[in-house]
C-alpha cells in the first residue's frame, strides 16, 4: 500500500511539473478569445520575437484567416509585420514577401498591406499578390495583434512566412534589427498540420560576420602594427640586419593577404544584405584596401639604400603605412560597434580582448622606443669620441712620427 501511494504521489507530481512546463506555452496559444469574439482552430507559438500566429484554413477555397500575436512591445512608436513569401522561398524569404503591417505612433495603430520586392524596405503601403480583407490591428498593454483574411490558391498546404518589428522615424517604418532573432524569424509551416521547417540563414550570417571580423582583426589591426613595430625598433640593432627587414616583409605581406579575404568577406556580407549598410565602416575598409595596395607596389618598387630618390620613397613609406595601422584600427572600433547593434553584448569579450591587445602592443612600443633612443643617444656619443678621437690623431696627438 505504501509503495502504491509513493507511486500515485510520483505520477501527480509528474503531472503538475508536465502542466507547468508546458502549460504556459498552450496557455498563451491554444482557447485564446480575441476582441473579435472569434476562435481560431489552430495556433503557434512561434520560436523568435515572442510571437504566435493563430489561424482556420480551408484547403478547398484557399481561405486563411489569420491573428498574429507579437508580444513584448514597449515603444509606442513601433511597426509589425508578418508576411507570407510569394515564392515559397526559405531562404531569402524577405524578397517577395507580402505584408501585413501594424504602425504603432502616437497611440494611435494602422494596418496595411505591403508587397515587399527586396530586403530595402521602407514597407510602403500597396496591394499584395493575394486578395485580402479584413485587414486591421489593435494594439493593447504590450501586445500587437494582426487580423486579416487572405486568399491563398486553392489546394495549397503549406507556405513560408516570415515576422518581424522595428522602430519607427516618423512615419516610416525603420530597418529591423539584425540580430539572430529578426535573422531567424521565418519557416515553412504546413497549414494543414500545423508542422514546421524553421529556417536558419541567420546562423550562416552571423558566422560569416565572424570569420569577417576576426580575418580583419588579426590582419590590419594586429600583424601590421607587428610588423611596423619590428621594422621601428629591430632595426636599430646590427647584429639584427637584415633579419628584421624579412620579418617585417613577412609580416606585412602575411597581412595584406589575410586582409585581403577578410575585406572580400565584408564585401560579400554587404551583398547579400543591402538592406544593411554601414557606410563609414564600408569606406574606411576600401581605403584600408587601397593603403595596404599601394605598400605592397611599395616593396616592388624600393629604390636603393643610396640612390637619390629613396628619402622620397621612405617618407611615402612611413606616411602610409601609419595612416595604414591608424585606419585599421578605427575601422575594427566601427565594426565592433555594428556587431554590437546586431548582437547587443555578445561580441564584448571580443572588444575587450583586442583593446588589451592594442593596449599591450601600444605599451611595447612606447618601451622600446625609450630604449631604441638610448641606444641610439650612446651610439652617438661613443661614434663622436671615437670620432674626436681620430681627429686628435690626426693633428698628432698619441701618434708616434714615421720614420721616412
Amino acid at each position: 500500500m505504501g509503495r502504491t501511494n509513493l507511486m500515485l504521489r510520483i505520477v501527480l507530481l509528474i503531472s503538475v511539473l508536465s502542466s507547468m512546463m508546458f502549460g504556459s506555452s498552450a496557455q498563451t496559444c491554444k482557447g485564446q478569445t480575441f476582441n473579435n469574439n472569434k476562435v481560431y482552430a489552430t495556433c503557434r507559438d512561434l520560436p523568435h520575437l515572442s510571437s504566435y500566429l493563430h489561424w482556420s484554413y480551408v484547403q478547398s477555397t484557399g481561405k486563411l484567416d489569420i491573428a498574429f500575436r507579437h508580444a513584448g512591445i514597449t515603444s509606442s512608436s513601433n511597426w509589425v509585420a508578418w508576411a507570407i513569401n510569394k515564392n515559397n522561398d526559405l531562404q531569402s524569404a524577405m524578397s517577395g514577401a507580402q505584408a501585413i503591417v501594424a504602425t504603432t505612433t502616437g497611440g494611435t495603430t494602422k494596418a496595411y498591406t505591403s508587397p515587399i520586392a527586396s530586403p530595402n524596405t521602407q514597407l510602403k503601403e500597396g496591394n499584395i499578390s493575394y486578395a485580402t480583407t479584413g485587414v486591421s490591428a489593435t494594439y493593447q498593454g504590450s501586445e500587437v495583434t494582426i487580423y486579416a483574411t487572405v486568399t491563398l490558391p486553392k489546394g495549397t498546404t503549406s507556405i513560408v512566412h516570415l515576422w518581424q518589428d522595428g522602430a519607427m522615424s516618423g512615419s516610416t517604418p525603420q530597418i529591423h534589427a539584425q540580430n539572430s532573432a529578426n535573422l531567424d524569424s521565418k519557416e515553412k509551416l504546413d497549414l494543414v498540420s500545423g508542422s514546421s521547417q524553421a529556417g536558419s540563414s541567420g546562423g550562416s550570417l552571423r558566422r560569416r560576420r565572424n570569420v569577417h571580423g576576426v580575418l580583419n582583426a588579426l590582419s590590419w589591426g594586429i600583424l601590421m602594427p607587428i610588423g611596423a613595430i619590428i621594422a621601428r625598433y629591430v632595426k636599430v640593432f646590427p647584429s639584427a640586419d637584415p633579419a628584421w627587414f624579412y620579418l617585417h616583409v613577412t609580416c606585412q605581406t602575411s597581412a595584406y593577404i589575410i586582409g585581403v579575404a577578410g575585406w572580400g568577406t565584408g564585401l560579400k556580407l554587404g551583398s547579400d544584405t543591402p538592406g544593411v549598410t554601414y557606410h563609414t565602416h564600408r569606406t574606411l575598409g576600401i581605403i584600408l584596401f587601397c593603403f595596404g595596395t599601394l605598400q605592397l607596389f611599395a616593396l616592388l618598387l624600393r629604390p636603393n639604400k643610396d640612390h637619390k630618390y629613396r628619402p622620397y620613397w621612405n617618407i611615402y613609406h612611413y606616411l602610409i603605412g601609419y595612416g595604414t595601422i591608424v585606419i585599421s584600427i578605427v575601422n575594427i572600433f566601427k565594426g565592433f560597434s555594428a556587431l554590437e547593434k546586431s548582437a547587443q553584448d555578445r561580441y564584448d569579450n571580443w572588444k575587450h580582448a583586442y583593446i588589451g591587445i592594442i593596449a599591450g602592443l601600444g605599451g611595447l612600443a612606447l618601451l622600446l622606443e625609450c630604449f631604441t633612443w638610448i641606444v641610439v643617444l650612446k651610439r652617438k656619443k661613443t661614434e663622436g669620441k671615437m670620432s674626436h678621437n681620430g681627429a686628435n690623431g690626426a693633428n698628432g696627438y698619441g701618434v708616434r712620427p714615421q720614420n721616412v
